[in-house]
């Protein structure tokens, strides 16, 4: 094609783009704000532990599995894919505790187990999870949400029943499993979507057929493999990437943006795709009159959390923790409320440790361990040093009770992430750590569109916009962003030789 595009951003969905439209023809340019691409999914080292700084679970393969493809590559020709066994464990309280097998017929038996009768409704519910999977996986995450036409699928539309969309996860959770630790293991996947169960669609029972059925796997040397992976992806499509450029004004030709301005150069190109924050990018590079939307509008939008994390250092082995460890010792609805409905600093707040030296042992020094804390936030909070402290402790005073062990005194060294660092990082509306919740009031036509409507030549891509939050969507994001300029370009082309 011989056009030239910009990528601002390198996470997921602007590597997944970048890459895609350099394969299409386009020369590309990726202006990335840190000094280390990767978005959310930066890594850090100190001495001698390695440290994931966000996604750390790695769901949906055949998703990472298809992208590779696309350029005519494996998962296997970048990184080596471990799958946990156990995938996780859940805590009820002390010594009390579930932990979850690989394998659906696995599940199954525990199932049955702890309540007579549920193992044979698990199978039912993984097969009509399956049905969800297929539909909202494979179609409906890959329309780009710019008109009603595109769900005028006939395997769409005869299947709205089939996917739930009018019943909520909580009720049919609930149709199924009398067992409240069964209940809350089905329901916690949808925790990070962005609304409690009981205002979150049934559809996303699809969650549940990507942990059992998927299985919870783990990039040998932590998920920024991932993002190595990807980046040599766009190398070897002829991608430039170029880092601490944080884009700070955009010059216009008419309705077209010609060229973007960073804190270190002036960088022109055809079109301009967005995959850093779109409020941001929205309301803070383009001039008012280029603006789609309004801060009341965004002010109104319903996000998923934000999140409080501590990186650890941990110069002993931990006992009582697997690789993925979630802590539901509390009220699951009393936590949920306080993200969604009435947001605060929550009172009694479930949270989950991960523990990559359980499985990697290049992940710390020999004999000790490197602990990976998340606790989930309303975004938006007052984030200040003594509230980090004061939940540091809540959280470590409930994990050395249920394991039986001491930590704190083992702690050499402690860094804490939260809502300002999201802000100061990516610009995070509002310091948001997953994007936009995924409601049905704002599922497909109904985010903010990929495409905008106010610049001829700007397009979107990430989590907030379609086709939603985590590290699968955001990537699949950036492809379906890369297919619309793809579409564009042509089509225009097309106008113009006409004319």
């Amino acid at each position: 094609m011989g056009q030239t595009a910009i990528v601002v951003g390198a996470g997921f969905a602007g590597l997944s783009a970048a890459s895609s439209l350099a394969q299409k023809g386009f020369q590309v340019k990726i202006l990335e704000k840190n000094e280390q691409a990767g978005g959310r999914a930066r890594a850090f080292k100190h001495e001698g532990f390695h440290f994931d700084m966000g996604p750390s679970w790695y769901w949906m393969p055949d998703v990472f599995e298809a992208y590779f493809q696309t350029f005519g590559k494996k998962v296997s020709d970048y990184y080596t894919l471990d799958r946990l066994d156990p995938s996780y464990r859940v805590y009820f309280g002390s010594n009390d505790f579930i932990d979850l097998p690989a394998g659906t017929e696995a599940v199954i038996q525990l199932f049955e187990k702890i309540e007579k009768g549920s193992g044979a409704k698990l199978k039912k519910f993984i097969q009509d999870s399956a049905y969800k999977y297929e539909v909202g996986i494979n179609d409906l995450v890959y329309k780009p949400g710019r008109s009603l036409l595109e769900f005028a699928d006939w395997r769409i539309a005869r299947g709205l029943i089939q996917l739930d969309l009018l019943k909520s996860m909580r009720r049919y959770v609930q149709a199924h499993f009398k067992n409240p630790r069964l209940q809350q293991i089905m329901e916690f996947p949808i925790l990070f979507l962005g609304a409690t169960p009981q205002n979150t669609p049934a559809l996303y029972s699809l969650m549940n057929y990507a942990d059992i059925e998927g299985g919870t796997w783990f990039p040998r040397g932590g998920m920024y493999e991932i993002v190595k992976a990807m980046l040599a992806v766009a190398e070897e499509q002829g991608v430039e990437i170029l880092t601490d450029q944080e884009v700070i004004s955009a010059k216009f030709d008419g309705d077209r943006i010609i060229g973007l301005q960073t804190n270190q150069a002036y960088f022109e190109a055809d079109v301009i795709l967005n995959a850093a924050d779109y409020h941001h990018f929205e309301q803070r590079i383009l001039p008012e009159e280029f603006r789609q939307y309004s801060p009341k509008y965004w002010d109104s939008r319903a996000m998923a959390p934000s999140s409080l994390l501590f990186y650890l250092a941990v110069d002993k082995k931990v006992p009582g923790l697997l690789h993925h460890t979630l802590f539901f010792d509390e009220d699951f609805d009393q936590h949920a409320r306080e993200i969604y409905e009435n947001p605060q600093w929550p009172s009694k707040p479930l949270f989950y440790v991960s523990a990559t030296s359980k499985t990697d042992p290049a992940a710390a020094p020999e004999g000790q361990e490197n602990l990976f804390l998340l606790m989930p936030l309303a975004p938006g909070l007052k984030d200040d040093p003594e509230q980090r402290e004061k939940y540091y402790h809540l959280m470590m005073d409930r994990l050395e009770a249920h394991i039986g062990a001491e930590i704190r005194p083992h702690v050499h060294f402690k860094r804490s992430y939260a809502m300002q660092d999201f802000k100061n990082d990516y610009h995070a509306f509002k310091g948001n750590a997953y994007g936009l919740a995924n409601t049905l009031s704002q599922t497909a036509i109904l985010k903010p569109s990929l495409k905008s409507k106010k610049v001829a030549n700007l397009y979107y891509a990430g989590q907030l916009t379609t086709p939603g939050p985590g590290v699968p969507p955001s990537l699949i994001s950036g492809l379906v962003a890369a297919a619309e300029i793809e579409k564009d370009t042509l089509k225009n082309r097309r106008h113009e030789s006409i004319v």
